[in-house]
C-alpha cells in the first residue's frame, strides 16, 4: 500500500509518499518526502505571520505534491521521469494507479494554512477516487518514530528524494509520547494504535515558543531553537563560568504532568535587564521587545551562558516529567516528536536517563522532527479511518 501524506498546519508545506504493510511488523519505506518552508519570509517578522504562511501554502501546495509523486514514481520505476506539475499526464497516470489513499493533517494549526491542505486533499481524493484519512497533526509527530526507530536505519539519497528501508525494531506499547514544538508541549500515554490519553500540556508557552522568545530577547535570529543550541554549545566547555546564572525549572516538582515556560522566559528577561540597567533604571513594566533591543549590548560570552542555562532548564523539565510519566504508567517505550525533538541536548539527556531506567527511547531524525508529509502518511497507515471528503473540515483547535 502507498499513501500520499499532506501537511500544511503552519508554515511548512509537506507532501510525501510512504509505502509498506503494517501487518508485516516492520517499518515503512519513504519513497519521497518534500517540504517547502516560508521560514525565510517569517524571519523578517521574528515569527510566523499566519497570512504570510497561508499565501505561501497556496503557492507551494501543488508543486510540492507533484514533486513528491514524481520522486516516488521515479524510485518505483526507472521508466518514469519526474513530472513538474499535476497536469502532467504521466504523474496523473502513476498517481491514479499507484496511490492507494490520501492522508491529510486537518488540525491543530493555523486555520488559513490548514484549509489549503485539507481542501487540496479532498479534491484529489474525489478526483482520483481514493480513500481519505484525516490525521491529527500531533499524532503525526508521534508516528515519525515508526519511520526510523532503529540505529540500523538505512538512508539513501537518490536525486532529491529520501528513501528509507527499516527493520523490525519498532516502539512497544504502552508508551509515553512527548510532543515538543513551537505550538505544543504535550505528554501522551499511548496504549495501542489509536488509543491516546493526554497526561499533561503546557499551561502557557510551548517549549519551542519559549526558545523563540528567548532567542529574540538575546538578539538572535528566528527560529530560535537552533540559535539557542548553537550558543549553548559555545558555553558548554566553560561550565564554571555559568554557575553565576541560575534559572528556575518551572513545575519540575509538581505532582502532575503539566508544563509552564512563561515564567522561565520572564526569568531570562530579569537576568538580561539586571546586566543592562542599574536599579534606578529598571522597571517591572519593561517589555520583552525593549529587552531584546538591549541585547545588542550584551557580550557574546554572556549570551552563550544564558542560552546554556536556559536550554538546561527546559531540557531538565522535559526529561524529568517524561521519565516520571513513563515510570508511573509502566511504559515500555518513550517516543519524542516535534521540532524541539531535534535538539541534541534533549536527545542525549533523554536517551542516557532512559537507558539507566531500562526504557527504550526513540527520536526521529532532524528532518522528520519538523512538520512533514511522511509522518502524516505513516500515522494514516496505523490509523486507517476513512472519512467522507465532503464532510471533512479543518479544525485549528483539534487535540487528543
Amino acid at each position: 500500500m502507498r499513501i500520499l501524506g499532506i501537511e500544511t498546519t503552519c508554515d511548512e508545506t509537506g507532501a510525501a509518499v510512504v509505502e509498506g504493510d503494517v501487518r508485516s511488523g516492520i517499518g515503512l519505506r519513504v519513497l519521497s518526502n518534500v517540504v517547502a518552508s516560508s521560514v525565510d519570509l517569517q524571519k523578517r517578522f521574528g515569527g510566523v505571520v499566519p497570512e504570510v504562511a497561508a499565501r505561501e501554502q497556496v503557492r507551494s501546495i501543488l508543486p510540492v505534491i507533484a514533486e513528491a509523486i514524481g520522486y516516488a514514481a521515479k524510485i518505483s520505476s526507472s521508466k518514469h521521469q519526474i513530472p513538474n506539475n499535476l497536469s502532467n499526464p504521466e504523474i496523473l497516470k502513476w498517481a491514479k494507479e499507484n496511490i492507494d489513499a490520501i492522508a491529510v493533517a486537518h488540525g491543530p494549526g493555523l486555520v488559513g494554512s490548514l484549509l489549503i491542505g485539507v481542501e487540496t486533499a479532498k479534491a484529489l481524493a474525489l478526483v482520483w477516487n481514493k480513500p481519505l484519512i484525516a490525521v491529527n497533526h500531533l499524532v503525526g509527530h508521534i508516528y515519525a518514530n515508526w519511520l526510523e526507530s532503529n540505529p540500523k536505519f538505512v538512508f539513501r539519497l537518490e536525486t532529491r528524494s529520501r528513501r528509507a528501508i527499516l527493520n523490525s525494531k519498532l516502539p512497544l506499547f504502552p508508551l509515553v509520547a512527548l510532543i515538543v514544538s513551537g505550538g505544543h508541549t504535550d505528554l501522551v500515554l499511548v496504549t495501542d494504535h489509536g488509543k491516546y490519553k493526554l497526561l499533561g500540556s503546557t499551561l502557557d508557552d510551548a517549549s519551542g515558543e519559549a526558545f523563540d522568545k528567548v532567542a529574540k530577547l538575546l538578539g538572535l535570529g528566528y527560529p530560535g531553537g537552533p540559535e539557542i543550541e548553537r550558543l549553548a554549545a559555545q558555553a558548554s566547555n566553560s561550565k564554571h563560568q555559568i554557575s553565576n546564572i541560575k534559572l528556575p525549572r518551572p513545575m519540575i516538582n509538581s505532582k502532575d504532568f503539566d508544563f509552564s515556560f512563561s515564567g522561565l522566559k520572564t526569568a531570562v528577561v530579569s537576568v538580561v535587564n539586571k546586566l543592562n540597567y542599574s536599579s534606578s533604571e529598571r522597571s517591572e513594566s519593561r517589555s520583552l521587545k525593549s529587552s531584546s533591543r538591549q541585547a545588542r549590548t550584551i557580550s557574546n560570552d554572556f549570551k552563550s551562558q544564558v542560552a546554556y542555562e536556559f536550554q538546561q532548564a527546559v531540557v531538565d523539565v522535559l526529561v524529568r516529567k517524561t521519565i516520571g510519566a513513563a515510570q508511573k504508567f509502566g511504559a515500555k517505550s518513550i517516543v519524542v516528536g516535534g521540532g524541539v525533538a531535534a535538539n541534541s541536548e534533549l536527545r542525549s539527556w533523554m536517551s542516557d536517563i532512559g537507558q539507566k531506567e531500562n526504557m527504550n527511547v526513540y527520536f526521529p531524525s532532524s528532518d522528520l522532527s519538523v512538520d512533514n508529509g511522511a509522518m502524516i502518511a505513516t500515522a494514516a497507515f496505523y490509523n486507517f479511518d476513512k472519512v467522507d471528503p465532503l464532510k471533512l473540515s479543518a479544525d485549528p483547535s483539534l487535540h487528543f
